[in-house]
């Protein structure tokens, strides 16, 4: 296991084809008691570059959303699954996913966030370990326990997939709004919007 300072991963050699690959471990960014939590699967080359999750054209499009649905990047925290880039940026393999995990899973612990919201197949499926169907479940909100504390997470496309595919557009937005709804951005308060859906 690596080292892990507040919720930054200094070092970590456990994955000899991605510290190969790699040019710095991408930690996440966002402040550490953020109310929402964004996962992704993993660095691409843009990320690497720049040590920050969600900075190529997938990442503007989050930020755009963001943005319509009341949340502020600054006020978001955003992570990954595997923080060191994959060759080629094939997706994780399980064994990768694995060593990476209990850094996945510290971070959400310390961060203890209102909503999970999980970018993708790779980090659905790897929170709620099972197969995700992920376009025909966005926007559902499942219970999940990590480390026997209970969680809500969000299932949601990952941003990428509406720039090849126009039809996520609106799947994508209304999740947003969704994970804003349940992280109470509305402004309004005894958390009433909470309950709709449960």
């Amino acid at each position: 296991m690596g080292t892990m300072e507040d919720l930054r991963v200094t070092e970590c050699t456990q994955c000899p084809k991605l510290v190969d690959c790699r040019s710095r471990i991408v930690n996440g960014t966002g402040p550490e008691d953020a109310d929402v939590l964004f996962v992704g699967e993993g660095p691409g080359a843009r990320e690497d570059e720049q040590g920050e999750p969600f900075v190529g054209r997938s990442g503007s499009v989050l930020d755009d959303q963001l943005r319509i649905a009341g949340l502020d990047r600054e006020t978001i925290r955003i992570t990954n699954c595997v923080r060191c880039r994959p060759p080629e940026n094939r997706d994780p393999t399980t064994e990768e996913l694995e060593n990476c995990r209990g850094y996945l899973e510290t971070e959400i612990e310390r961060l203890d966030p209102e909503v999970i919201v999980t970018l993708g197949k790779v980090p659905s499926e790897h929170l709620l370990d099972r197969s995700v169907a992920v376009t025909k479940e966005a926007g559902t909100v499942e219970d999940v326990r990590i480390r026997g504390s209970p969680y809500r997470l969000l299932i949601c496309v990952h941003p990428a997939a509406t720039l090849y595919d126009r039809s996520q557009e609106e799947t994508f937005a209304e999740t947003i709004e969704r994970a804003a709804d349940l992280a109470g951005a509305d402004g309004s308060e005894g958390g009433q919007t909470r309950l709709d859906g449960f």
